[in-house]
């Protein structure tokens, strides 16, 4: 507690606050690890064990290379450290190969290089408005925005126990806002660039930057109505941007361009053979869309409408499967999740356009193109929610609106994390590392904009409230019923069409705020 009371012109706290959350996360070090910890060792050996011309063509284990070029030569720089831990860990044929030392290394791995992300939320602390301040250190903005990325929940148990490096993959992205913020637009497009490289489902947030880029950064000038002034566009600035993009893709292609492998590259890194959902549905309106084809059906079955012999064996909503077809609604093609993609995001790229709105604006747009392709992307993860919470935090310190969207983002986002974590002794720690997370975010940002209305109206309270009882329902009650030899998918269908309704509501909540201050810019300018 020393630590908070600190002067908070110093950096100590934010110190103590890295310091701290390092600690915890060397205490999850034992715990339960996913499939995922398996996969990045299979990683590291295959990119310390072949050429490079083998990377993306081995397929000894199913856990086949699928992250960009990037990534796999991260993966090759680890390895070379990791021999000196656990040779074996680097031999492709040791299938589920697991000793303490492998578990050590790969767990340091994820919290040494959490560090990039440390210095990210510490360069976005400085972009804070500091209109609302406060004489008591833990009531300011920055400190608050501290705590929210820096302990985020969803981080911690993606990845300290399920296993993943998104703490890393998110530092680049931060520190690529926090570029922008900073108007040092090359550095921040050189940082996207090579994000985009590590891991492609940063394309989600593609749109953003582009369009920000192309409107505030290639167009010098706008005219006194907001719109922008033809006259002021600048080639070298674009020229600038596309050599950018060019040299970071040439680097990262280059060696798989000359051996003619791009085909086999990118069938790696955009496997639409697998289905519209993961195995566990993702809270988004392919949830909703799944859980209408199951009533439909049910009540068709019923009325006999359905003859149950013609139900396709492969239907998504019979359990935890890839491949399906809907039984009464029309089945989605990865071709129509594109189209629905691309239409959930243009209103946001075309506010951003026609009313930049500065940083703030581009952040906003930045967090509708991760939820839009969230809600209706092909095979979208659960874990992808992140990467609209955590731009989000940036936003719930300014705005008493956007803090009540971001808490109930954040809260239904973050609990449909569970059924990541299936195993009973990790089950009290997600409870309690959750609520004590949802508590600090409502209390301090409830502390900060207590001049304002109330943050929740009853109805949200309600909703946010209704997931306690959802928890003991789905891991105290129904592990006792008959139900769960015959329906052991229920509680993954409850979890995620719960979740879907909050992610859906603070979606549309955004959106709705982004165009009517759009709308209100414009009528003002008139």
């Amino acid at each position: 507690m020393a630590a908070f009371t600190l002067a908070a012109s110093g950096d100590h706290w934010f110190s103590a606050l890295a310091l701290g959350v390092t600690l915890l996360k060397c205490l999850l070090i034992p715990t339960y690890h996913s499939t995922d910890f398996e996969v990045h060792r299979n990683w590291l050996a295959i990119t310390h064990s072949l050429p490079i011309s083998q990377w993306y063509y081995e397929a000894t284990s199913e856990w086949t290379l699928d992250y960009p070029p990037f990534f796999a030569w991260f993966e090759y720089a680890l390895s070379h450290i990791a021999k000196y831990f656990d040779q074996e860990m680097l031999n492709i044929h040791n299938l589920n190969y697991f000793s303490s030392r492998t578990l050590l290394f790969q767990r340091f791995s994820v919290i040494l290089t959490d560090a990039l992300f440390f210095y990210a939320v510490h360069e976005c602390c400085k972009c804070i408005d500091g209109k609302k301040t406060s004489k008591e250190l833990t009531e300011k903005p920055k400190f608050i925005l501290s705590v929210l990325l820096l302990w985020n929940f969803g981080l911690l148990i993606v990845d300290h126990i399920h296993f993943q490096y998104n703490g890393f993959l998110s530092g680049l992205m931060l520190l690529s806002i926090a570029r922008l913020f900073q108007k040092r637009h090359m550095e921040g497009a050189f940082l996207f660039a090579v994000l985009l490289h590590f891991k492609h489902i940063y394309l989600y947030v593609a749109p953003a930057y582009g369009i920000y880029l192309l409107r505030s950064y290639c167009f010098t000038a706008s005219k006194p109505d907001g719109t922008v002034r033809w006259d002021s566009f600048s080639f070298v600035r674009v020229i600038s941007l596309g050599l950018i993009v060019f040299l970071v893709s040439a680097l990262s292609l280059g060696p798989f361009i000359a051996l003619n492998q791009m085909p086999q590259v990118f069938s790696r890194l955009f496997p639409f053979k697998r289905g519209l959902c993961h195995a566990y549905w993702a809270p988004n309106f392919w949830a909703l869309y799944n859980a209408l084809d199951k009533a439909l059906s049910v009540i068709g079955l019923e009325l006999k409408f359905l003859d149950p012999n013609q139900i396709p064996r492969a239907s998504m909503t019979s359990g935890l499967v890839q491949q399906f077809q809907h039984t009464v609604l029309p089945s989605v093609s990865p071709l129509a999740t594109l189209i629905c993609t691309l239409i959930a995001i243009l209103p946001s790229v075309f506010c951003l356009w026609f009313k930049p709105q500065g940083p703030r604006g581009f952040l906003r747009c930045l967090v509708l193109c991760a939820l839009s392709s969230f809600m209706f992307g092909w095979h979208v993860h659960e874990k992808a929610i992140l990467l609209a919470i955590l731009p989000m935090s940036i936003l719930s310190v300014e705005k008493a609106g956007d803090a009540t969207i971001f808490l109930i983002l954040t809260t239904t986002g973050h609990y449909s994390l569970f059924p990541l974590l299936f195993t009973a002794p990790e089950l009290p720690i997600k409870i309690l590392l959750m609520l004590l997370f949802t508590v600090y975010s409502i209390s301090s940002l409830k502390t900060l904009f207590r001049k304002e209305k109330p943050l929740f109206n009853w109805m949200e309270t309600v909703y946010l409230l209704g997931l306690g009882p959802l928890e003991v329902c789905c891991e105290f009650i129904f592990p006792l019923t008959s139900w769960k030899l015959k329906y052991p998918f229920i509680p993954l269908l409850l979890t995620s069409v719960y979740c879907a309704v909050g992610i859906t509501y603070a979606w549309a909540r955004l959106y709705v705020s982004v165009l009517t201050g759009c709308f209100v810019s414009k009528t003002k300018k008139q």
